[in-house]
């Protein structure tokens, strides 16, 4: 097909807002398919996982396709959801325009600001489909005026009878339509439409159509407006790569399919029939199915099978994918999302996906030793599926960590690794990677000493220590004159004192910033050894930490709060409330970014709080920054806790 009479889009909108519903009722009255399909029973086109048949609502976005008026028609479901906002950001990389979805009856929602926001950074053309309609009360005009109030006064219903409003906004777009507007000519129908289709494409105009999904009204309008007013694939928003040899130097793609091959993977699917499915959008050129592409990203050629045309699950083999073209290609093994793809003789690289931080994490843990063996290899394979999904090991803390955009999130992350993986888990709060210090200088003597029959233990040591500043590190110091301890224990005695570190002395976590001065000591003829050495040492800095004015520190995260400017005085108050401080405030459009510190330990809930204050409008972002003293009082109860759990671990022993 012509990439003349090719349109492709994603579905966005507020959670509930009717999408997968809409899409349905695109794919039915194309006659793509034979019969309309309903969420509510769970056997939707595009919602076909099993989470996403239990919970009634879009977790994946999903790919589909139909055939209106000789265009070919891609368009993508996303998910509304704030937690599943990464498939959404990729979707946007795979297509040339978006139809915003509003909920008649609720009006310019959160999901509906935030899909808005992802359209306005991505710069693409966009229709708004006003849905449901058909529920009593609804005004297709009170819900236009809030759509010009909250997201864009140049939008304008065009199946309304107010056509002079219209007529003029499409004048005010073009110079040459203007002047023959302010001379008071009239304008055919095709001039219109034409200039309509033209503002549009520069985003200058952002048409509206209102109906309802549910009973197929407004949908001939809407596949109408799409093929007459978004973009071709040849009209797209420019796309620059950069020359992976010379990355300061850009490329401007031309949009052909004669042009060299380029395309740019956007998602992965894993497919419990075909293994895993690499989905890409090509933006030049061609690629036949059978033949091999360069990987730009890994540097490596690819041998390719069979390329699928994707109607939600249902895979239909092509012959080729050309510019224009969203497709998917199985059992690939060096290429993965965010990869770009292209002729070995004209490299480039796009831009890789950007996607928000893990707003909210979890400690797992697997029920069996069966578990245990596979809850790696199966955590991997979600990480490889979902950018916004993370999982890791704390070495400090031995636990197994998972991160994502919300409790929602890791709900349906943890639901695949039972389902999917067959691998049972229990979820807790991360334990806080905290650490031990000094404060001020000591000298303590550490003397190991055993007799119990033939050779004995013995080890003598004597040691200073003191701070060495935040972020100074450990040091070991040998001041050892006149072979009070002989040459080959200093090394004991070092090991020691590290494996002490490591150990902690007040609470159980490793001593970091401390240098420890080897000073003195004495050794015996028969009984000294390098265990005996190695067990004075660890004695001596234990003793020397709880001598030198111990001190727990705790992680320090910067931490950055997107939020309404209205809410500014609850998030001030909330993060006083979690011993942070704010650190400054800057504009954000309508928002304001506030920028704050504070303790990991009391971070644990703000994902779920900052929605709650802020009505599921806020986001935020947090990174690791320094460690600073905990307070007296909280390192106090956190020491009395180890200190109690030590001595019932001994008693048991």
């Amino acid at each position: 097909m012509d990439a003349q009479d090719k349109r492709n889009f994603v579905l966005l909108g507020h959670a509930q807002s009717g999408k997968t519903t809409l899409a349905e009722s695109l794919l039915y009255f194309s006659h793509a398919t034979g019969r309309r399909g309903a969420v509510a029973e769970g056997n939707t086109v595009s919602d076909y996982s099993f989470d996403e048949i239990e919970k009634k609502s879009s977790i994946n976005a999903s790919l589909l396709f139909c055939d209106y008026k000789h265009t070919r028609i891609q368009m993508i479901d996303a998910p509304g959801y704030a937690d599943f906002v990464g498939e959404a950001i990729s979707s946007l990389r795979a297509v040339d325009s978006g139809i915003l979805v509003v909920d008649a009856s609720s009006g310019v929602e959160v999901g509906t600001e935030r899909a808005w926001q992802l359209l306005e950074e991505a710069g693409l053309p966009c229709i708004i489909f006003i849905n449901k309609m058909d529920k009593e009360g609804v005004s297709p005009e009170n819900v236009l005026a809030e759509i010009k109030e909250r997201l864009s006064k140049n939008t304008h219903l065009i199946n309304s009878p107010a056509a002079p409003e219209l007529t003029e906004a499409i004048a005010e777009s073009d110079d040459a339509l203007l002047e023959k507007y302010l001379e008071g000519a009239k304008f055919t129908e095709a001039e219109l439409a034409a200039g309509l289709r033209k503002a549009v494409l520069g985003r200058k105009i952002f048409p509206a159509l209102a109906g309802a999904a549910a009973t197929d009204k407004g949908i001939a309008e809407l596949l109408e407006a799409a093929v007459n007013y978004l973009p071709s694939p040849l009209e797209r928003l420019k796309l620059e790569a950069k020359n992976p040899l010379q990355p300061e130097e850009k490329k401007e793609i031309v949009f052909s399919p004669d042009a060299p091959f380029s395309a740019f993977v956007f998602k992965n699917i894993s497919d419990p029939y075909v293994g895993q499915l690499t989905l890409l959008r090509v933006f030049s050129g061609s690629l036949a199915s059978n033949t091999a592409f360069y990987n730009a990203s890994k540097d490596v050629r690819e041998r390719i099978g069979q390329i699928y045309l994707l109607q939600g699950k249902e895979q239909r083999p092509v012959d080729a994918a050309a510019c224009g073209d969203i497709v998917a290609i199985a059992k690939l093994k060096e290429t993965f999302a965010a990869d770009t793809l292209c002729d070995e003789k004209n490299k480039l690289l796009f831009e890789p996906l950007t996607f928000p931080d893990p707003a909210i994490s979890a400690s797992v843990k697997p029920k069996s030793r069966e578990d245990e063996e596979k809850i790696s290899g199966a955590l991997s394979k979600l990480a490889l599926e979902d950018a916004t999904f993370k999982a890791h090991h704390d070495p400090q803390t031995k636990e197994l960590i998972v991160s994502g955009l919300g409790d929602q999130h890791l709900n349906v992350m943890i639901g695949r690794l039972r389902k999917r993986f067959h691998v049972e888990v229990e979820l807790g709060v991360p334990k806080v990677s905290y650490k031990e210090t000094v404060t001020r200088p000591a000298r303590v003597q550490g003397k190991f000493k055993r007799q119990s029959g033939g050779r004995g233990q013995y080890g003598d040591v004597w040691i200073e220590v003191e701070p060495t500043g935040h972020g100074g590190g450990f040091e070991f110091v040998d001041k050892i004159f006149g072979g009070a301890i002989p040459r080959n224990f200093i090394p004991s005695v070092e090991k020691g004192v590290v494996n002490a570190c490591l150990e902690g002395a007040i609470a159980g976590y490793p001593i970091v910033d401390i240098r420890v001065r080897l000073v003195d000591g004495s050794y015996h003829e028969v009984d000294s050894s390098d265990m005996a050495f190695q067990i004075a040492g660890g004695m001596a800095l234990r003793k020397a930490v709880n001598e030198a004015g111990p001190a727990l520190l705790e992680p320090i995260m910067d931490v950055e709060a997107v939020i309404p400017e209205e809410c500014l005085g609850a998030i001030s108050g909330d993060i006083n409330s979690r011993r942070g401080r704010i650190m400054g405030m800057e504009a954000k459009g309508k928002f304001q970014a506030v920028k704050s510190q504070a303790p990991l330990a009391e971070m644990f809930t703000y994902a779920n709080d900052l929605r709650s204050i802020t009505g599921g409008r806020g986001s935020y972002t947090m990174r690791f920054s320094h460690y600073e003293e905990v307070p007296y009082k909280i390192a106090s109860g956190i020491i009395s806790k180890y200190q109690a759990s030590k001595k019932t671990e001994e008693a048991a022993v």
